[in-house]
């Protein structure tokens, strides 16, 4: 199961600011990509590491500078002091346990998402944190390990007629967050097949593997909500455009992905929803099953109480017992029994307890 909070306590006592990090090592080597362009151009390399704050602030265009793997924290901190970034960004940043957020520091705006992927088991999410910081012509956007969902968008810059290209760092900001939020679906969908599937092991046997996969799903929907969920906070202060560094023409974009972030977390409470209904009906099952055994149990007990009656009476060692000396005797209670079986069984049937 993946873990929902991750470890803090080795960042007890240190001062405000200190760039920490916390949560697992998913990149054994950090990954930097940079990405300059403008509507005429696109200029893309990997950088070995950050030497050169010159050439990542080179004026014209907008530049887009990708980081994965956030355990180098000295690496954060010449990326900082390149950009200008407040110490808590840092902090933050290498602090793999935030909460999506959103802050405004002015002259920047720094974002933290959640990025759903599939984890180690063949049937299990898992988070990482995604940071993303809006300049006035740059973004950089740190994760913790590849696959990343934003391929797709340096595909689009790599076109010759991409809209994007002719938009400022806001846009591509925007870009990146409508990357991971659609990946919030191809998730859901395959949960909603997992769901499906369970549903029909419902219907016919479900077994002790049923109860497994319930709680195992129970498990990942809260880590997607947790994640998901206050994403509709941090959309919302960026659609209501209070940051001068997102124009009117991207509050637009920024709409509509708050309207998919709504949508997200409408069917994760529905797939919650589903998955209390659904253990409900196994716990129901389970119960309905117990009793249709304890049933067939009683009735062959209540059956068998006259019968061990009359063997009990003929089975005491009494000397007067004129029954013991008849020649039809042992028959006479045998057929006594039988039919006092017989009997009770024919009410059981008459009362539908059968």
């Amino acid at each position: 199961m993946p873990r929902l909070t991750k470890r803090r306590s080795h960042k007890i006592g240190l001062p405000p600011g200190t760039p920490v990090h916390i949560g697992e090592k998913k990149a054994e080597t950090t990954r930097i990509l940079l990405l300059r362009y403008d509507a005429g151009r696109v200029v893309e390399q990997e950088l070995a590491d950050v030497t050169d704050c010159a050439a990542l602030r080179a004026e014209g265009g907008v530049t887009w500078v990708h980081v994965t793997g956030v355990h180098d924290v000295e690496l954060l901190g010449r990326l900082g002091r390149c950009f200008g970034l407040h110490p808590l960004v840092l902090e933050d940043i290498s602090n793999t346990d935030q909460r999506p957020k959103i802050e405004d520091y002015g002259d920047t705006l720094y974002i933290v998402l959640k990025m759903l992927h599939d984890g180690a088991g063949p049937r299990e999410i898992a988070a990482e944190q995604v940071s993303v910081i809006l300049g006035k012509d740059f973004v950089l956007s740190f994760e913790e390990a590849e696959p990343t969902v934003f391929e797709h968008v340096r595909g689009r810059l790599r076109s010759d007629r991409a809209h994007i290209r002719s938009q400022g760092a806001d846009y591509l900001a925007y870009s990146l967050l409508d990357a991971v939020v659609d990946n919030y679906f191809a998730v859901l969908e395959r949960i909603g097949e997992r769901i499906e599937q369970l549903q029909e092991d419902l219907a016919g046997n479900p077994t002790r593997q049923t109860q497994l996969a319930l709680h195992r799903l129970r498990h990942e929907m809260v880590l997607l909500r947790k994640s998901v969920w206050p994403l509709r906070e941090v959309l919302g202060g960026l659609e209501r455009g209070r940051s001068a560094l997102v124009r009117a023409g991207t509050l637009v974009y920024l709409r509509d992905v708050y309207d998919h972030a709504v949508h997200a977390i409408d069917t994760v409470e529905t797939f919650r929803d589903t998955l209390a209904y659904m253990l409900d009906i196994y716990l129901m099952s389970l119960s309905n099953r117990m009793n249709e055994i304890m049933k067939v149990l009683t009735i062959v007990a209540t059956v068998f109480i006259p019968l061990s009656f009359i063997a009990g009476v003929y089975g005491m060692n009494f000397r007067h017992m004129p029954e013991l000396e008849w020649v039809w005797g042992y028959p006479a209670v045998l057929l006594l029994m039988l039919g006092a079986a017989a009997g009770m069984l024919a009410f059981f049937r008459r009362k539908k307890w059968l």
